[in-house]
């Protein structure tokens, strides 16, 4: 009798449609949506990025401020500088 349960429960868990062989499948699925979505979010910010470069021109403005530092005729570029930090040995004595 209890070589025939045995026997019965191995497919069941063990088996090529066991729940051990289920169970990973499901991870696995879960796994394959999380970088799905991930995906999706990135599609969905490129597709918005070549509509904005086909139809308008605000994105192409805006890289080539950013990339290439350019300004527009008028303009004036201010660059700010961080103040000086403390020398080393007055910092040591506070």
């Amino acid at each position: 009798m209890l070589v025939l349960l045995i026997a019965i429960q191995y497919p069941l868990w063990l088996g090529k449609g066991g729940w051990l062989k289920v169970y990973e499948m499901e991870r696995q699925v879960e796994l394959q949506e999380a970088k799905n979505s991930l995906s999706a979010l990135r599609n969905a910010k490129l597709s918005g990025d070549v509509k904005d470069l086909k139809d308008g021109t605000r994105a192409i403005e805006e890289r080539a401020r950013v990339e290439h530092g350019l300004i527009k005729e008028g303009e004036f570029f201010v660059q700010i500088l961080p103040a000086d930090k403390p020398s080393g040995t007055q910092a040591t004595k506070q």
